[in-house]
């Protein structure tokens, strides 16, 4: 199997509180098949759409808020965390190994949104893909320097920029693209955003109905802070928390 190119969107892990719970909603609203990894001495639960693992779901360290967090494949992820660090980030963690599957960090941008990086053994990640439910599918970064956000991730990860839209007053959101494919977007973080009130990211999921997904989420104890909301190109939107307070994000048709 090839080995994957830089910049691809990779894997979605979550850390919580309380992952069985967690897992029981993600479970409700997604469709996802929640099973134990069997790593030793941890506790991960690995998520899987149809045949397919997308996510993880682990505890989160005592004072840490529940978050989702994505990872982004390097070719080498020593030297992306050097570059990293160079280049104004930090690392929070790693880099280091993970048995069977590469080498990852974890890793805040010059801003402070979280994310992660992995050197995969193998091009064999089915978590990232845009036409299918319950996969990742979009990413967008809430951050106080837009403009300085993109040079960063273009350095680090090749990504370019794409069209703009005009979300408003003042708010630009400022799409990026990995090779022909546009994968998410960034925009200024305003006052009053649901979130934590620092630059994060938030991942979206794919959603065969919007409206229905939004139904699952309030009955499984989530918190729906908007939708449905129609976006360019005809999809829907929802934005919610989950009970433990992590945000994510659906799209879909409504």
């Amino acid at each position: 199997m090839a080995k994957p190119k830089r910049g691809k969107p990779c894997w979605y892990e979550l850390s919580t509180a309380d992952p069985n719970a967690a897992g029981h909603f993600y479970a409700h609203v997604m469709g996802w098949s929640i099973a134990d990894s069997g790593m030793e001495g941890m506790d991960y639960r690995l998520a899987r759409a149809g045949d397919d693992m997308v996510a993880g779901i682990m505890a989160a360290q005592p004072g840490t808020p529940p978050a989702w967090t994505f990872y982004v494949t390097v070719t080498n992820c020593d030297k992306a965390a050097k570059d990293i660090a160079k280049s104004g980030g930090s690392i929070v963690y790693g880099p280091a190994d993970i048995p069977g599957t590469g080498r990852f960090a974890a890793a805040t941008d010059p801003q402070g949104a979280a994310f992660g990086i992995l050197q995969m053994l193998e091009d064999d990640g089915r978590a990232f893909d845009q036409k299918a439910t319950g996969h990742g599918c979009w990413h967008e970064l809430m951050t106080s320097d837009p403009e300085a956000a993109l040079a960063f991730y273009g350095k680090l990860f090749g990504w370019k920029p794409g069209d703009t839209h005009q979300m408003g007053p003042g708010m630009t959101y400022q799409l990026f693209r990995h090779g022909k494919a546009d994968i998410g977007g960034m925009m200024k973080l305003m006052p009053n955003m649901p979130g934590p009130g620092r630059p994060f990211w938030l991942p979206y999921f794919g959603t065969d109905g919007v409206q229905a997904a939004i139904a699952r989420t309030a009955e499984a104890g989530g918190q729906v802070l908007h939708g449905p909301m129609e976006v360019p190109g005809g999809a829907f939107i929802m934005g919610a928390r989950d009970p433990q307070g992590a945000m994510f994000a659906l799209v879909g048709p409504k």
